[in-house]
């Protein structure tokens, strides 16, 4: 058991929990030489490393697990290998994008360095010594439309109102990830895993700006039409 949970980085009460709950497979594999003494197949190694980052990573119950483990454990493995590869991808793309320095922000954008800051501060934007990315410039972007359409704070338009979409869109963000995990796992290989989220990027702009428009005017009609009532 000792030597189980150095291998695996499971500690041996959680390992002694897996057991109990069934989740490391069929207990003939286990050698049992005394009451206190027991030898492990090799393969437990792996299987705890994946239950634990399934648990803590992708934070699956454990009945959810245990049923993934036993219905197709394979593919319990390749989820987890086609995230590492699609998040490995990503990072990699987003380190060589090109940023863009603080002060060319400056003079492109109507938008004062204080106000930059909040939004940094509250983790809208994430700005490094060597500038913005191209995701923090199109939020600057947007920001200074806004103010320029007359969303100042002098109606009470603030950063602040930003973290309301960002609370809005997390939930689904992480729906969208476990979908599509779920569906591509298994099914395509990691890289074209990454080319297909890739190129649904910009269509899911596209849709998720529509469908806010086709709602705004629906909630307007209907506030309108409840104040006439």
């Amino acid at each position: 058991m000792s030597e189980l949970a150095e291998r695996s980085g499971v500690s041996a009460g959680t390992i002694k929990h897996y057991l109990r709950e069934g989740l490391l497979g069929n207990d003939a594999e286990i050698v049992r030489t005394s009451r206190n003494m027991a030898y492990y197949p090799p393969s437990y190694v792996e299987r705890l490393q994946l239950i634990k980052r399934l648990q803590e990573d992708r934070f699956m119950p454990l009945r959810v697990i245990k049923g993934m483990m036993d219905t197709d454990p394979e593919r319990a493995a390749a989820l987890v290998e086609l995230e590492d590869r699609i998040i490995e991808r990503a990072l990699d793309h987003g380190d060589t994008r090109a940023r863009i320095s603080a002060a060319e922000v400056r003079r492109r954008y109507d938008v004062p360095q204080n106000v930059l800051d909040r939004l940094a501060e509250i983790e809208i934007l994430s700005p490094t010594s060597r500038g913005y990315d191209p995701d923090d410039v199109a939020i600057i972007e947007a920001f200074s439309r806004f103010r320029a359409g007359g969303y100042d704070e002098q109606l009470g338009f603030t950063v602040y109102d930003t973290v309301r979409y960002r609370e809005a869109l997390e939930p689904l963000v992480q729906e969208e990830v476990r979908v599509l995990l779920d569906r591509l796992a298994g099914e395509v290989d990691a890289d074209r895993a990454a080319e297909i989220i890739a190129a649904g990027a910009e269509p899911l702009r596209e849709l998720i700006g529509a469908l806010h428009s086709r709602l705004l005017l629906r909630e307007l009609h209907r506030q309108r039409g409840a104040a006439t009532s």
